[in-house]
């Protein structure tokens, strides 16, 4: 900043930061209505659905555990299947169910390529049988 050294030049310096301030000021009541707004309960929840539905490693994290726990849950009906009350094969299947689940949720792209090559090759069977 330059050396005032007369009245005129002190009133243009004083006007000129009362503009400065009046722009700062008009910027942190903007950015206070912005803060605001985002922080109310409708647009947080807006915001983190938008975050879920953008997020490729989410989606694939939430495919893979949703995966192993219907697998899980198919194998042990499997299990379970004419069992009446036989706590040894309740047992069994608890266990199975455990161990598919956490097998199939913690792998899902090697469970992916499997299941891909294997419906790869049942078409190549059916297509050489045509």
């Amino acid at each position: 900043m330059e050396n005032i050294t007369s009245a005129i030049e002190l009133k243009n310096a004083i006007q000129r930061l009362k503009v400065e301030q009046a722009i700062d000021e008009q910027l942190l009541r903007d950015q206070f209505y912005i803060t605001f707004e985002s922080l109310k309960p409708i647009n947080l929840l807006r915001s983190t659905v938008y975050d879920i539905t953008t997020s490729p490693h989410l989606a694939d994290n939430i495919l893979g555990t949703a995966t192993g726990l219907l697998t899980g849950y198919l194998s042990r009906k499997i299990v379970l299947i004419g069992a009446s009350g036989n706590i040894i094969r309740k047992l069994l299947a608890s266990v199975m169910q455990l161990g598919v689940t956490t097998v199939v949720s913690q792998n899902p792209d090697t469970i992916k390529s499997i299941g891909q090559y294997i419906f790869q090759h049942i078409l190549r069977k059916k297509r050489s049988q045509l």
